[in-house]
């Protein structure tokens, strides 16, 4: 299997659910591991964090990208980063469905972003379903917010610190809490 088979394969929200298909996603996740505890063990310059994660998610990323390491992701190869966007430490992705982040999105402390949900068939439990999680552009996401699989958040949103956020979020409105929830329009 290909990184194109595979990106075309979840962009088609099919199930992942075959030995390949679980060699492939093996393979990928050693490759993560290893620039992520590259970018991880030691003090790199922000120049120096943009070539490993050049490197991590296979396409070059803009000069204005900022991190705060520690940074964790299992594939890194389905991740799309727009410019002015800054990530803060310890965020989780999980991008095997898909991650984007429009320009200008801030992302808090311990962000999970989460693109695969278990089968609810116990019979079936070990596969997985993904489904692309789309952050539009200006979005202020809090500290410790989990956002799940095939949300979609709209530009200028704001998703209050420790929301889970289950639904779509409407462009300019905050939402927060567990679920999240409408807070207010800006």
């Amino acid at each position: 299997m290909t990184l194109h088979d595979f990106i075309e394969h979840v962009n088609a929200l099919h199930s992942l659910n075959t030995p390949e298909i679980y060699t492939f996603m093996d393979e990928m996740n050693e490759k993560a591991r290893r620039i992520t505890c590259e970018i991880n063990g030691t003090y790199h310059t922000q120049t120096e964090l943009r070539v490993l994660f050049s490197r991590l998610f296979g396409k070059t990323v803009d000069a204005t990208f900022r991190v705060f390491p520690p940074f964790y992701t299992d594939f890194g190869k389905n991740i799309t980063i727009g410019k002015n966007v800054f990530i803060n430490a310890g965020c989780h992705f999980q991008d095997h469905g898909g991650i984007t982040l429009g320009d200008g999105c801030l992302i808090g402390h311990n962000v999970v972003f989460a693109t695969l949900n278990h089968n609810l068939n116990p019979e079936n439990r070990a596969a997985m379903i993904p489904a692309p999680i789309i952050v539009g552009k200006n979005v202020w996401i809090g500290s410790n917010a989990t956002i799940l699989p095939g949300i979609t958040i709209g530009d200028g949103a704001v998703v209050a610190a420790g929301a889970v956020v289950t639904k779509n979020v409407p462009a300019n409105t905050i939402v927060g809490g567990v679920p999240a929830k409408h807070i207010h329009n800006i």
